[in-house]
């Protein structure tokens, strides 16, 4: 296989993602800011919590399905799939607001969730080709790069909304007119752009590693695949988990639901003590911020401080805004400090912990267990969601904030498994380094 420069090929993928995450991004942040509003005005205001449901209930199903297809077909394929399907589900809503349909309307929002599922793979596209010490500042660059969709998404709005009017749609239609173009521009982008594919440039990669490993120890190299093309990325399961990357799962969906859980209630929150929809505005704005605007610190982090110590922070930030949650919940003043300390401990932990689970696995081996964490992912946070409201209700603010912790707990329990993997991992690898020596 004739490979272009490694470093250089980084280069153009990280770009190339950026550059879909951007594209994409503006359209959904655009859509997904009207998404409660339409689901009121077709459904009924009851049922207009359901529209993030909705979206994260798609992401969930397009986890594995699309992490499947990057496993055959490369990072391209996969991404420029999602993109295409959240392109057909904004369609459907357009549609259903036409049709005043209820169950259309949803399953729109569904496919429009396959958005969240394709930019979170993304993620990982930017590490399948990453030098070790660059992993995490790459990774977190396309995760900063999500910063521009969801901050200019929501301005853009208005400027649907009198694009529908000038087309004679239903009110709340137009912004969902923006993710058709976006979504479709996208995966060209992605479908055209990201080759040599990076996952298919690892794998082989790994192959010819493998190869030169065998014939120096006079084995038989593996017979090239016809035509000079990469071998087919589909592997062979192993036949278990690792622990280190079931517990890498396990801390990246419990930060997750915490970040959800605390997010969700906190406009509500506000509202209950006269907070004015501005306020509210600004508050959420600002821990967006903190989730992404600072994520390539937290890479840099991760390459030179450890990722272990990145998530680490990570937890230490989400635990720091859950007591500032309790003891300052009556005041909207520290109520901001929590959501920014929230933001910025879900990046943290969250950055740390994608890279931590591709630690040791072989480029075949990873799109299957990082379609489990971005599945596991959006069911916590689901999960963390529905659940966070019922709490409020019960035990208010700061019973939230207290219950919340337990998440971060488990959570902490996770990365000490995966500090011990690590510490036995160094061990043996000591332990046979020396054996060899004598």
């Amino acid at each position: 296989m004739s490979t272009p420069p490694i470093a250089r090929l980084q280069r153009r993928t990280v770009g190339v993602l950026v550059a879909g995450q951007i594209l994409g991004g503006v359209g959904i942040g655009a859509a997904f800011s009207v998404g409660a509003l339409l689901v009121a005005r077709i459904a009924g205001e009851s049922l207009s919590g359901f529209a993030t449901t909705s979206t994260t209930l798609g992401a969930a199903l397009a986890a594995i399905p699309l992490a499947r297809l990057a496993s055959r077909r490369g990072r391209g394929p996969a991404l420029a799939t999602g993109a295409l399907l959240a392109g057909i589900g904004a369609v459907v809503v357009v549609v259903a607001s036409v049709l005043v349909s209820a169950p259309l309307v949803f399953a729109g929002l569904v496919l429009l969730g396959c958005s969240t599922a394709a930019n979170l793979q993304a993620r990982f596209a930017a590490a399948d080709l990453a030098e070790e010490r660059h992993r995490g500042r790459d990774l977190s660059i396309v995760v900063w790069s999500t910063t521009i969709g969801a901050v200019a998404g929501p301005n853009l709005a208005g400027a649907g909304e009198a694009l529908g009017a000038a087309l004679q749609l239903p009110p709340l239609t137009g912004p969902f007119l923006f993710p058709v173009v976006s979504q479709l521009l996208a995966a060209i982008l992605l479908i055209t752009a990201l080759r040599p594919d990076p996952l298919r440039t690892a794998r082989a990669l790994e192959t010819e590693r493998a190869d030169a490993d065998a014939a120096a120890v006079g084995g038989a190299a593996a017979p090239p695949a016809p035509g000079g093309e990469p071998a087919p990325l589909t592997v062979h399961p192993p036949a278990r988990v690792p622990r280190s990357a079931s517990a890498a799962i396990a801390l990246v969906a419990l930060s997750h639901a915490t970040m959800v859980a605390v997010m969700s209630m906190t406009p509500v929150h506000l509202q209950h003590h006269g907070a004015s929809l501005v306020v509210i505005g600004v508050t959420i704005s600002l821990h967006v911020v903190g989730m992404y605007g600072f994520s390539p610190l937290f890479g840099i982090l991760a390459d030179r401080w450890g990722r272990v110590r990145t998530a680490g922070l990570g937890l230490a930030l989400l635990l720091a805004s859950l007591v500032v949650a309790a003891l300052g919940g009556e005041r909207t003043a520290w109520v901001v400090v929590a959501l920014v300390l929230l933001g910025l401990g879900w990046s943290g932990a969250t950055i740390a912990g994608a890279g931590l689970l591709g630690e040791g696995l072989a480029p075949g081996e990873r799109p299957r267990l990082q379609g489990r964490s971005d599945l596991a992912m959006n069911l916590a946070g689901a999960g963390g969601s529905a659940l966070a409201g019922t709490v409020l209700s019960a035990a208010g603010y700061a019973g939230l904030a207290t219950a919340s912790a337990l998440l971060v707990a488990g959570a902490l329990a996770a990365l000490l498994v995966i500090a011990r993997e690590r510490g036995e991992r160094m061990r043996a690898s000591g332990t046979a380094r020396g054996i060899r020596s004598h």
